[in-house]
């Protein structure tokens, strides 16, 4: 089967590298790994080197305070992070991080597999939610290097637990221990024989919470630059509803809600934020919207476009609720970020892959919209008790808190332990 499994990465990364003709992101795939070995990052042997790998952006955000949790329990200790997407090498430094060394995956295979561990050598690796190459995780394996699954989230339609995934259950069995989200997880893996998981929670509530506190702090010191002016000038006094990486069909709900609505303020951020797409939108808001990067002063629009990168995060902060994006495509975006800031949220029907998004709709912060009255309906009943529905947000957030310091604590637990028993064995 291993023979099979490396055929088949090769054929993956051909495919990868004839669409790179043609595709913008193929390409810096492709690019990003040319001549990978004589680009890593030189690295001292003698230092304690942990390993993160991450898919994109997302699973970086998930490791952070993991990576935060083990800077400050061991300065010294150097951090290697690696992505597989060029999303992540792109936008990981728009993130605060400790992070040492960073560079892409490579292809997994045996040789690379070889090279790579040799020259990093690290002492653990976290492999962040998902991507189990099988290959890593065997040469680790065999170097007696502990390998942790962090915040990984099983499902049952998964090929872990088909008939036909004996292979890759082979793959999960290698992995010395498993941090996962939910009870659903740990009673996957216990039907396929892996007893060695725990239920620990998801680190990116440690994480928005992390970015939040760092955000109120610096608008409460008076450091306010001129992004956050603009906000502030926009709203004069307000609150927003904020509208979160919204896809084509939230935008087709929500934009007669607003049109609909002048007395509120509104804040879009578009998934799309292509000049095509973005005049699309402000054509249909006719004179009701202005662009974040043209406003300059107090408008009579009531809907503030943001078309750029990296303002929604903190943009939540002038937000009194949130309309989050993906949830009819099931790609559904971060709706912890604006429950960080006490904010409830409206979410699409196709949220299933998302347990917060389960958690928030059974607390009660989160509804589900289909269609513009839905949306009509939450938002009056939110409005009519928002400062109850704030507050309990926050409350939530605070219960959800301490995944990442337990995570550190276990594998370093695991590490001792897993070195005592090689030394038995030595003996």
């Amino acid at each position: 089967m291993g023979i099979i499994y490396n055929f088949l990465i090769r054929v993956h990364w051909f495919a990868i590298f004839l669409a790179s003709f043609f595709n913008s992101k193929a390409k810096l795939w492709i690019v990003g790994r040319r001549g990978w070995k004589q680009n890593l990052p030189e690295v001292q042997l003698s230092d304690e080197l942990i390993w993160f790998h991450c898919a994109s952006l997302g699973e970086f955000d998930q490791g952070l305070p993991v990576m935060r949790e083990i800077k400050s329990t061991n300065p010294s200790t150097k951090i290697l992070v690696t992505f597989f997407s060029p999303s992540g090498m792109l936008h990981y430094t728009k993130r605060e991080h400790d992070v040492d060394y960073v560079c892409y995956l490579p292809i997994d295979l045996p040789s690379n597999v070889h090279f790579f561990l040799n020259h990093f050598s690290p002492v653990k690796i976290f492999i962040v939610k998902y991507e189990f190459w099988a290959n890593f995780i065997e040469g680790a394996q065999v170097k007696g290097i502990p390998v942790y699954s962090l915040c990984s989230n099983f499902r049952e339609d998964q090929h872990f637990f088909k008939w036909y995934g004996f292979f890759f259950r082979n793959v999960l069995r290698r992995i010395t221990y498993f941090f996962v989200q939910t009870q659903t997880s740990v009673r996957l893996l216990n039907s396929i024989g892996i007893e060695n998981v725990m239920e620990i929670g998801d680190t990116r509530f440690d994480n928005v919470i992390f970015n939040k506190n760092c955000f109120t702090k610096q608008i409460n010191s008076g450091i306010v630059n001129s992004d956050w002016e603009k906000i502030r000038n926009f709203l004069q006094g307000d609150k927003a509803i904020i509208i979160g990486s919204s896809w084509p069909k939230e935008e087709e709900l929500i934009i007669p809600f607003i049109v609909s609505n002048p007395d509120y303020k509104f804040i879009l951020a578009p998934h799309d934020i292509s000049e095509k797409h973005i005049l699309k939108i402000k054509k249909s808001l006719a004179n009701k919207a202005i662009r974040f990067s043209e406003f300059e002063e107090y408008s009579l629009a009531n809907c503030l476009i943001l078309d750029t990168i990296g303002h929604l995060t903190k943009a939540y902060y002038f937000g009194k609720l949130a309309i989050v994006g993906g949830g009819f495509s099931g790609n559904l975006h971060n709706i912890l970020e604006p429950v960080a800031f006490g904010l409830p949220v409206l979410i699409g029907p196709e949220h299933s892959r998302f347990p917060e998004a389960k958690l928030f709709l059974e607390k009660g912060i989160a509804f589900e919209f289909k269609k513009t009255e839905d949306i009509e309906l939450h938002i009056e009943k939110i409005m009519e008790n928002l400062k109850f529905l704030s507050k309990k947000a926050e409350e939530i957030m605070q219960s959800n808190l301490g995944a990442s310091k337990k995570i550190n604590n276990l594998s370093i637990a695991k590490s001792i332990e897993l070195i005592s028993i090689a030394s038995k064995k030595n003996i």
